[in-house]
C-alpha cells in the first residue's frame, strides 16, 4: 500500500491547484462524457476531478489515502472514501465507470492500482485516465521557465520513486518537492493498462505548450 504523503499539504495544494486545467477538463468531458451510473475517481485528492465527473451527471465516488485531502473534498459536498488505490475497498463490478488523474506519479505500484480498477469495474465499463506525459514530465525533465520546452536528463528509463532532490523535482515551490514522485517510462505506463486486460480505445497527447505535457486515454475490458 502506498504511504500517505499528502497529509499536511492539503491547504497549500488548494492554492497550488484550485481548479482542473482546461485541457484536463475537456479531456474528461470528451472521453468520459455524460452518464448516470456510478463512477469511481481513484486518487481523488481534493475532489476536483470527482466534482467534474458529478457535473457530467454521474453518481461520483472519490477515494484517496490522505484524510487531509479528503476533508477538502468533503467540503465540496462530495462522496468520498478513505482507502488505497492498490487495495480498493469495493466488491467486484461495483462501478459503471472509473476515472483517475495523475496517480501514476503517486502510487507505489501503478500496475496493481490499474488492476484494482479493472476488478471493481463492470464489464465494458470505461476507464478514463489523465496525467503527466511520461516522456516530458518527470524527474528527468527540467523546465527552462515560462512556456519553454523541458531539458531532458538521464533517468527516463528508471522506474522508481524520487524524492524532492531529483533534478526535475527540486522546485522548492512545487508539489513534487513536497511529496516526491514516481516515474514510469511510457512503455511501463501503457503496460499497466494492457496487463490488466484493458484495450485502449483512445490515446491523446495534450497541452498548450510546444510539447505534449499531458496524456489522456480511454480504455475498456
Amino acid at each position: 500500500m502506498s504511504s500517505v504523503r499528502y497529509d499536511g499539504v492539503a491547504e497549500w495544494y488548494e492554492g497550488f491547484r484550485p481548479a482542473l486545467k482546461p485541457e484536463e477538463l475537456e479531456a474528461l468531458q470528451r472521453l468520459l462524457g455524460r452518464g448516470s451510473g456510478r463512477c469511481l475517481d481513484v486518487g481523488c485528492g481534493t475532489g476536483l476531478t470527482t466534482a467534474a465527473v458529478a457535473e457530467l451527471g454521474w453518481s461520483a465516488v472519490g477515494i484517496d489515502l490522505s484524510e487531509d485531502m479528503l476533508e477538502t473534498a468533503r467540503g465540496r459536498g462530495l462522496e468520498v472514501v478513505r482507502g488505497s488505490a492498490e487495495e480498493l475497498p469495493f466488491a467486484d463490478g461495483t462501478f459503471d465507470a472509473a476515472v483517475s488523474a495523475w496517480t501514476h506519479t503517486d502510487v507505489d505500484d501503478f500496475s496493481v492500482a490499474i488492476g484494482e480498477i479493472a476488478r471493481v469495474l463492470r464489464p465494458e465499463g470505461p476507464l478514463v485516465y489523465v496525467g503527466g506525459h511520461p516522456c516530458f514530465v518527470g524527474p528527468h525533465a527540467i523546465f527552462l521557465g515560462g512556456e519553454g520546452v523541458p531539458e531532458l536528463h538521464p533517468g527516463y528509463r528508471n522506474t522508481r520513486r524520487y524524492d524532492g532532490s531529483a533534478p526535475g523535482v527540486a522546485n522548492k515551490d512545487g508539489l513534487r518537492a513536497r511529496v516526491g514522485a514516481v516515474h514510469l517510462p511510457l512503455d511501463a505506463f501503457l503496460a499497466a493498462f494492457l496487463g490488466a486486460g484493458f484495450r485502449i480505445e483512445r490515446f491523446e497527447e495534450l497541452g498548450s505548450r510546444d510539447y505534449p505535457h499531458v496524456v489522456a486515454l480511454r480504455a475498456r475490458r
